[in-house]
């Protein structure tokens, strides 16, 4: 990072410590630039959250070439959930260790975490996400994306059941086929929970705070069932 780049972020940094700064790297007239930007997260000390309104703001007077954040009393490891919004954003993040100074820059690789023993990260690497690239890998399908942010399910949202036909999926109720959604309600007023069924009684899902995994289908799993959906091709329908 270049010297003068690297001193506004240092600044901006040291004037948000101990919560987390955050900011982007414009090219403006062929010139990189820090723009500071607002962290406007619940939990500041320990995430950032750049405004929609703020990043749209900036990328439309510049291109936007990189994305910055400070580790408040933390090493510049990024954590999975950095590595995770990395590869979402598909651009190159620097991470700032603050009052250390020790500066980090990670690059997204363009490929998605194997299947199986993937870290959780609410709206990158979650259930619905192990969904969609199980079926981008085994049968080539590109599910749309939804957003969705933590702790959705607390609300009056219905996340599964208003989108799973937008999705390409209906219900249905006979014998279970591979690539089949399995959708459940865990501990939670809503349907917040998915899994795909891969054949031989397993399902592969990925529950909130754990790794991706295989699981049998049936007991605890069964029970939480509340909709078996299949995808249809839009030729089928």
């Amino acid at each position: 990072m270049h010297p003068m780049l690297l001193h506004a972020f240092i600044e901006h940094a040291a004037k948000c410590y101990p919560n987390e700064c955050c900011g982007l790297i414009i090219l403006q007239a062929n010139k990189a630039c820090y723009w500071p930007c607002t962290n406007v997260s619940n939990n500041k000390t320990d995430e950032f959250e750049i405004s929609a309104q703020e990043y749209a703001e900036a990328e439309s007077q510049a291109e936007i070439i990189g994305i910055c954040h400070s580790h408040p009393d933390a090493t510049s490891k990024p954590s999975q959930r950095d590595i995770a919004m990395c590869e979402a954003s598909e651009l190159p993040w620097h991470i700032l260790s603050w009052p250390e100074g020790d500066l980090r820059s990670i690059v997204p690789t363009g490929e998605p975490p194997p299947l199986i023993g993937r870290p959780f990260v609410h709206g990158i690497w979650d259930c619905y996400s192990c969904i969609r690239d199980w079926y981008s890998e085994t049968l080539q399908i590109n599910l749309p994306n939804f957003e969705r942010k933590d702790g959705w399910w607390e609300g009056d949202e219905e996340l599964y059941l208003d989108n799973f036909a937008k999705a390409g999926f209906i219900q249905v109720h006979d014998q279970l086929q591979v690539g089949d959604g399995i959708l459940m309600q865990i501990q939670s007023k809503r349907v917040n929970h998915a899994a795909v069924y891969v054949g031989d009684g397993k399902i592969l899902h990925h529950l909130y705070g754990r790794l991706s995994r295989y699981d049998i289908y049936g007991g605890y799993w069964q029970r939480n069932t509340r909709m078996i959906v299949r995808y249809v091709a839009k030729s089928e329908t």
